[in-house]
């Protein structure tokens, strides 16, 4: 049994006969009553009756017809998908984030992105830059976008931004008066976070004994997204990415801190993987993203 045979024995049952069957697919009705011989030879059994110079479908036929239709018919979706994955109508792009750019500027570039392309699907995985790394490397995902470059010998990265460290802390504060906050600035208060043993956690951990401080983390935190409720409700000051405050919060502001650290917003490809198509599209939509903000 081949698709062929399929298809003529489904054009039969749903036209009635070999002549309508013959006509609806565009062949001869010799080569329609050969194929239906064949697919009977095969199966054993009859598939029609003749009755009266009629075609009258067997049981048999009766029970096939069902998955023959729901075969053809998901042939006839994928054949259109196809079509659509030819025209660049529809397809997939897969990228991992850093938390902070999944509440950021991604959604400004994928709202950029699918105004273009609105059929595509997304797979948008939040990660620390560990299993980035190892899903770029795998081939799990397409696009890399993270706080520090990706260090590895396929890959190619493009500094998209540079954000910095800032200091975020209730509007009511006294230190919002300041325009800038310093560790000498910050002692005696209450710090909300990252650990000495993370990246800019370290970075944190220099400038204040360069200043002749300790930097003591009350709350620590692994993503700047989770300081903003703790800042609100007066559990400390923020030293975090200027990222957290990329769209404004009722009642939370920021300062730069100084001296500065930058926290650059890295954009990590696999060249030894094959890419999306959408690749290049959503990474000119995400630098234009980063194009139209202000550098902090």
């Amino acid at each position: 049994m081949n698709i062929r045979q399929l298809e003529v024995f489904r054009a039969i049952m749903r036209d009635g006969t070999i002549t309508a069957a013959a006509n609806s697919l565009g062949v001869s009705q010799p080569a329609v009553s050969k194929l239906l011989a064949y697919l009977e030879d095969q199966l054993g059994y009859p598939l029609f009756e003749r009755i009266g110079g009629r075609l009258a479908p067997t049981t048999e036929a009766h029970i096939l017809y069902g998955d023959a239709d729901r075969v053809f018919r998901q042939m006839e979706a994928l054949s259109s998908l196809a079509r659509d994955v030819g025209a660049s109508k529809i397809g997939l792009i897969r990228i991992a984030a850093s938390l902070p750019l999944a509440y950021s500027v991604l959604p400004v570039a994928l709202t950029a992105f699918r105004n273009h392309h609105p059929e595509v699907k997304i797979h948008l995985h939040t990660l620390p830059k560990r299993e980035i790394a190892e899903a770029l490397l795998l081939g799990d995902v397409d696009v890399g976008v993270t706080l520090s470059p990706i260090l590895a010998p396929t890959v190619r990265v493009e500094t998209l931004y540079s954000a910095k460290i800032v200091a975020i802390l209730p509007a009511s504060d006294p230190l919002t008066t300041e325009a800038t906050l310093t560790p000498a600035a910050l002692a005696g208060r209450s710090i909300i976070s990252y650990g000495s043993h993370a990246e800019f956690g370290a970075a944190l951990d220099d400038v204040f004994a360069a200043a002749g401080q300790v930097r003591e983390v009350s709350i620590q935190i692994a993503s700047s997204v989770g300081a903003l409720p703790l800042v609100r409700q007066g559990l400390g000051i923020a030293l975090v990415d200027g990222l957290a405050l990329w769209s404004p919060v009722e009642g939370i502001v920021s300062r730069p801190f100084r001296p500065a650290i930058p926290t650059p917003v890295s954009l990590t490809i696999n060249e030894a993987r094959p890419q999306s198509r959408f690749v290049p599209p959503f990474c000119e939509c995400l630098r234009q993203a980063f194009a139209d903000t202000p550098q902090m």
